[in-house]
């Protein structure tokens, strides 16, 4: 047994040396990481935290035409209220968002007459539909708070101060939101790109440049050597895939890293749990690795293929994006997919802290299809 190890153990030393040496496989594992992180992260905060508790107030310009009236004044309370801050429209820089009001808009409501309101925003999606939404909602509740107030006066015109009485009444109907799960607030973009872009890394590296690899031993004759050895078939290809494994576990580890130190990244309170979903992560990247430099013939039919599936793979699986904002096809799709376990696992650890026993069947799965991947693997395995 000691001997055996001490066989596969060589065969990976020198396989790791190797990889390391490939100026592709440090750039990978590296140098993108963190670029990415901070891109995509960017990009896709937009997803997340829409409707958080601590978010900032977005400034709103009300731009009422002529005799605003009162009721003007009562729609900055209720504005307010939906997460908007009532800003001067003259101020610099000028607001983004602007609520445009008609000239006589008070006469005409009370009279129950039209009045038409046009809103403005700069805002790209989905924060353009959230803002819409926050602002009808509080031009509806308005219009609600308004019909109160007529039914319940003494039929004199609506006047100023009647609104105050309505809006301290107690609703009839309430509403109570809460996050899903443990977590108070909902999570940041870089929390969702961070253990996506690892995931999707540790897949691309493994099948593009060790992969890669695999078939320029193969074709230059460097695996035929080891047939002339005392190693047996499974001796090598347990050095070649422990090789793999020790890359990925430093993709890994750069990542978390990285994302910890550098972006401020908060794993939860189970962080071991983490590290042990991503390295049955690892271990299933590391025999897909395999399969694939033993089913390519040429270096550039291993990096294309490895390439492609590895960008397809994270953007089924939700890697790239939250898969809540996905169609629905796409989100069934995920549970089928080891990027989609792998995500899943990710975001009930860090995102709703649902405690590693949630995990438990991503790991298992995980694990035996890095074992049914890895006999793959073996049996595929050839000197030339």
């Amino acid at each position: 047994m000691r001997e055996t190890a001490s066989r596969i153990w060589f065969v990976a030393r020198t396989d790791i040396v190797q990889q390391f040496r490939r100026g592709s496989t440090l750039v990978w594992v590296f140098l993108m990481p963190p670029i990415f992180f901070y891109f995509i992260g960017t990009v896709v905060s937009g997803f997340a935290g829409v409707a958080s508790d601590d978010r900032p107030a977005d400034p709103i310009a009300i731009e009422a035409a002529g005799n605003k009236g009162f009721l003007v004044d009562e729609l900055q309370l209720y504005l307010e209220a939906n997460g908007f801050a009532v800003v001067d429209d003259g101020v610099d820089p000028p607001p983004t968002r602007i609520l445009m009001v008609p000239e006589g808009f008070t006469d005409a409501v009370v009279a129950g007459e039209t009045a038409l309101l046009r809103f403005e925003t700069n805002a790209d999606e989905p924060l353009r539909d959230y803002e819409k939404l926050r602002v009808d909602r509080a031009v509806t509740t308005l219009l609600a708070d308004l019909t109160v107030a007529e039914a319940t006066g003494d039929g004199e015109p609506l006047a100023e101060g009647q609104l105050a009485s309505v809006r301290s009444m107690p609703r009839a109907l309430t509403l109570d939101v809460q996050s899903a799960g443990k977590r108070a607030r909902v999570p940041s973009g870089m929390e969702q790109t961070i253990p996506g872009m690892m995931v999707m890394f540790t897949l691309i590296v493994l099948l593009t440049s060790s992969a890669t690899f695999h078939v320029i031993e193969r074709n230059r004759g460097l695996l035929r050597r080891l047939a002339s050895t005392p190693l047996s078939v499974g001796e090598v290809v347990a050095g070649k895939w422990a090789s793999r494994m020790v890359v990925a576990v430093v993709q890994v580890a750069v990542g978390m890293a990285t994302g910890t130190l550098l972006f401020g990244m908060d794993w939860g309170p189970d962080i071991a749990a983490v590290g042990v979903v991503l390295l049955a992560w690892a271990a299933f990247c590391a025999s897909f690795g395999l399969v694939l430099g033993a089913i390519s013939r040429t270096e550039m039919q291993a990096a294309g293929i490895g390439l492609l599936a590895a960008n397809v793979l994270a953007a089924l699986g939700g890697a790239w994006w939250p898969i809540e904002i996905t169609p629905d096809w796409m989100q069934t799709l995920q549970k089928y997919l080891p990027t989609g376990w792998t995500m899943d696992a990710m975001h009930r650890l860090v995102s709703f802290q649902m405690g590693p026993l949630s995990v438990l069947p991503h790991f298992l799965v995980l694990v035996l299809a890095a074992l049914a991947v890895g006999w793959v693997a073996r049996n595929r395995f050839t000197y030339e």
